[in-house]
């Protein structure tokens, strides 16, 4: 029998300018790693996997499951790769099990969402963009504060270096800012200036919020 789910939300991903990358193959298998890791932590309906190329894709229950995965995998490639995202709100259903071929309105909603974004991070005023949520016509619209809090969050995250964003990663994990210094090699003291000046706290707090929307 297919699956059939409603209400949920589908994610699509991919690499941006791994065409550039010096070693496509290890970069596949950082993004691999990245998608297992995520999967091994949240419950996503659908497993996130690669499907062609740099591109892969999940289903989730909630859209803050998809976007607490859809950050864990951009702050986990963040050195080899950035990424971008779109999550569509609908129906999802699994047309062929045997070869993994999943239909419905999330699906669509989802490609017109990362198509969006690419277009918009075309432009200068808009380059940080990465993250667009739309919704199946039958589907509430996603509010224009979540589209604003998106927004503000990917103008922050690209504002780091990748020191702030392993940081900001161990924060989202509970790591004490005094392992975290360890681990980088640094004082305890310039962890927490580090944290106060980039609002690393107040960024990890809006992801964590983020990752509970409904």
């Amino acid at each position: 029998m297919a699956f059939v789910a409603s209400k949920c939300v589908a994610l699509l991903g991919d690499l941006v300018s791994s065409r550039a990358a010096a070693d496509r193959r290890a970069l596949h298998d950082e993004l691999v790693a990245a998608l297992e890791l995520q999967n091994a932590a949240l419950t996503p309906l659908h497993p996130l996997r690669v499907t062609v190329g740099d591109e892969f894709q999940g289903v989730f229950a909630t859209l803050g499951g998809a976007l607490g995965a859809a950050y864990g995998v951009r702050l986990a490639l963040a050195e080899a790769s950035d990424v971008r995202f779109g999550f569509g709100r609908g129906r999802v259903e699994t047309v062929d099990a045997a070869a993994g071929i999943q239909d419905g309105s999330a699906w669509w909603a989802a490609r017109d969402a990362i198509v969006a974004v690419e277009a918009l991070a075309g432009q200068a005023a808009q380059a940080s963009r990465r993250m667009l949520v739309r919704s199946a016509p039958d589907e509430p619209s996603p509010a224009p504060e979540l589209s604003a809090a998106l927004a503000s969050v990917d103008a922050m995250m690209a504002r780091l270096d990748h020191r702030s964003l392993r940081i900001l990663a161990g924060l989202l994990r509970g790591v004490t800012q005094r392992d975290l210094a360890a681990a980088e090699g640094v004082s305890a003291s310039a962890v927490s200036q580090r944290v106060r000046r980039e609002s690393l706290e107040v960024l990890a707090g809006a992801l964590t919020d983020l990752g509970r929307a409904a």
